[in-house]
């Protein structure tokens, strides 16, 4: 008994139900803070002995009960089932699959989740930690002291698990873990759906199961997925898209306003910066230390379901920046999780990010690849998100990334590439695409590391152009007399176009960190240059083989740079010109997304061919774009010369028409309506202004 005793008041029981509860004739209560303790046995009263001033009490029985038969009058007065009266409800065959198989639905068993055992109600919590030698659940239903509800090591499996019978939604909680050394650490819950608002990081036992869902329409239309279809992307930073009178705005009312706005822009996916719970408003939550639950800076899960809910109803998927590359060492979470490097590889060099000073994850581990694939899957499960995008992809992959040579070694083939990384990454699309064959799983990957989106390789849907993005901004940047020389950075992405299937990313990450906002980059002698610099960029995006991504504020010319603390400019559109230029973003987007020949085929040369790309002299391009039953030509002029009578080869011509000009009075350019073409037998002659895209629909003989 002493023995028993010295470890619960150490914090190291690693089977307090052997102990405390009933056991024969004797019922053991733990409770150090009380000097006296009541019981009621089969409805009656008795008051317990206590047998050690640290704590311990007995009530020797004069005849049998069982388990539930007796109850623990609490200092509130109320009464509750003793918690070592339930065995544990882990079963072996997750606990096997967990640590040595696959197991994608661990938020399932891990965590805190309300239970219904032996028609008791109550809370049972489970958490991983195989080198700790003693584990608490401590929270608001016990004064959040350690000693009061140790957890039982389940079959010596490194899970720990207990049921509370008292414990109920809202409940705050943490856990303590005594490491080998003695050491106490106080942990929030890497399963739990929800925390509390930073700086506070208690867990608090959440329902994901109450709301009702209106999405079946849009779930059961996804499941036709096609990838030659229209994905027009807006990429948000919900902080900085509209604050309201407490700086946050409600993830509802944020859900309203996004989805009137998006429809009407002709954004057909909303693409959201990390909101899995972090604690650093500046990292813009890349650097999670929630993997399955969202922040709670804008409202509660409810509040989050009802913003799928309704994208969805008004029929915009809805993307999840995901983050599986890295997180911090903030030390109540993930970060020397029991004691040990638990979540991260032993090695410091394999260990440490040098260039966001995170840890980084051991993905030879079979847990940390169930642990990670569960927390992807978990969205599309919970709360229907209709893609994930995987950050930092790169830094997976290789392990001299962000490193010098001192810094890494090559692996066991002689080469850079990180092997476990990528074997969990192909498994990673496996596993979630089985699940889920109609989400989009898309790569922000920034190398030529060959077959990211090949399902014989890494096996995502969509890889982020980063190549297209550096060389066209490249050349914008460059000053505009010097572009006949530079047309190769045009034309060069065409190459490589099809080697994956691409979307062409104007992401945050080209406004932020004195890059100068995407309009601040446009070159031009005068405020209208810059504007139509601006729209040819733009257009040349929405033209261009790849689905699309925009940075929200870019489509009204935002001046400043992005600070995730202010709001976007939106004051700017009492300004006519970045109204019109809104207005520009506006038409075209929706263009985009009813001409089929723009996006039914951006992966193969199928649906593209060059029609002129000799003439740098005035530092034209044109190409058509194809789909089954239509053709578009796109022309654009990236010189300041106005073109008149400019004559483009193109044979066979039966039929042309001009059904877009980026140079249109309403755009802030200086035509009043759509000019007329004039065909001959062996192309056609138009009139095209300096800085501008033109966008025909032709009729071709074949």
């Amino acid at each position: 008994m002493q023995k028993h005793l010295d470890l619960l008041l150490e914090k190291k029981h690693s089977d307090p139900h052997s102990f405390l509860g009933l056991h024969d004739d004797v019922i053991r209560i733990f409770c150090p803070k009380k000097e006296t303790l009541f019981l009621e046995i089969n409805n009656k009263n008795v008051e317990a002995k206590n047998i050690d001033k640290r704590g311990l009490f007995e009530y020797r029985l004069d005849k049998k009960i069982k388990n539930l038969d007796y109850k623990i009058y609490l200092s509130t007065g109320n009464l509750i089932h003793d918690p070592y009266a339930f065995e544990t409800t882990l079963i072996n065959e997750d606990i096997q699959n967990f640590l040595n198989n696959d197991h994608s639905n661990l938020y399932n068993i891990l965590g805190a989740h309300k239970r219904v055992i032996n028609d008791v109600k109550g809370v049972e919590f489970s958490v991983f930690a195989p080198n700790a030698i003693g584990v608490a659940v401590t929270g608001d239903f016990n004064d959040f002291d350690g000693k009061i509800n140790p957890l039982k090591n389940v079959n010596n499996s490194g899970i720990w698990q207990i049921f509370i019978p008292s414990v109920d939604w809202g409940s705050l909680y943490k856990f303590e873990i005594t490491t080998s050394s003695g050491n106490v650490l106080v942990k929030s819950d890497p399963f739990a759906y929800f925390t509390e608002l930073r700086p506070h990081n208690s867990a608090i036992v959440s329902n994901l199961e109450s709301f009702h869902w209106e999405d079946n329409s849009w779930l059961n239309n996804r499941k036709d997925k096609n990838l030659n279809k229209p994905i027009n992307i807006y990429e948000v930073h919900l902080q900085s898209w509209a604050q309201g009178e407490e700086f946050f705005l409600n993830y509802r009312d944020l859900a309203h306003k996004l989805a009137s706005y998006l429809k009407k822009m002709g954004f057909n996916y909303i693409e959201i910066m990390p909101i899995m719970e972090h604690p650093l408003d500046d990292s813009w939550g890349y650097q999670v230390t929630g993997f399955f639950a969202i922040t709670s800076r804008y409202g509660s899960l409810e509040d989050f379901q009802y913003f799928v809910n309704y994208m969805h109803k008004n029929k915009i998927g809805v993307i999840l920046d995901w983050v599986p590359a890295h997180f911090p060492v903030d030390d109540f979470a993930l970060n020397k999780f029991d004691g040990t490097y638990l979540f991260e590889p032993e090695n410091k060099a394999l260990r440490e990010h040098p260039q966001w000073t995170t840890s980084i994850f051991d993905y030879k581990k079979n847990y940390i690849q169930n642990f990670l694939i569960s927390s992807a899957i978990f969205y599309l499960d919970k709360y229907h998100i209709d893609g994930l995008r995987v950050d930092a992809v790169s830094s997976m992959l290789y392990l001299d990334f962000g490193r010098d040579k001192s810094q890494w070694k090559e692996n066991k083939l002689g080469d850079n590439k990180n092997i476990e990384a990528t074997q969990f990454i192909k498994k990673l699309n496996k596993k979630v695409l089985e699940r889920y064959p109609d989400v989009l799983m898309i790569a922000e990957e920034a190398t030529a590391y060959k077959g990211v989106t090949d399902k014989k390789s890494l096996g995502f849907d969509f890889k982020w152009n980063m190549g297209w993005m550096r060389d066209i901004l490249k050349y914008f940047m460059e000053p505009i007399n010097k572009r006949e020389e530079a047309q190769n950075d045009l034309t060069f992405s065409i190459m490589y176009a099809f080697n994956e299937k691409f979307i062409l990313p104007f992401s945050h990450d080209e406004v932020v960190h004195e890059k100068k906002s995407l309009f601040n980059k446009m070159r031009g002698d005068n405020i209208f240059e810059k504007f139509a610099n601006y729209r040819l960029l733009y257009s040349y995006m929405i033209c261009h083989p790849g689905k699309k991504l925009t940075f929200m504020g870019s489509e009204i010319a935002q001046i400043k740079e992005w600070d995730n603390f202010s709001v976007i400019s939106w004051d700017l559109l009492k300004n006519p010109n970045h109204k019109k230029y809104q207005d520009f973003v506006r038409d075209i987007n929706h263009l985009y997304l009813e001409a089929r020949a723009l996006y039914e085929d951006d992966f193969s040369f199928d649906g593209f061919k060059w029609v002129d790309i000799t003439d740098k002299k005035n530092s034209v391009i044109s190409y058509l774009r194809i789909s089954k039953k239509s053709k578009l030509l796109c022309v654009h002029n990236f010189s300041k010369n106005v073109l008149k009578n400019y004559f483009l080869k193109l044979e066979n011509i039966e039929k042309v028409n001009l059904i877009f000009n980026t140079n249109l009075e309403k755009y802030l350019g200086n035509e009043k309506e759509l000019e007329r073409v004039k065909i001959t037998s062996n192309g056609l002659y138009f009139d095209i202004a300096a800085f501008t895209t033109l966008i025909f629909e032709v009729q071709i003989d074949q």
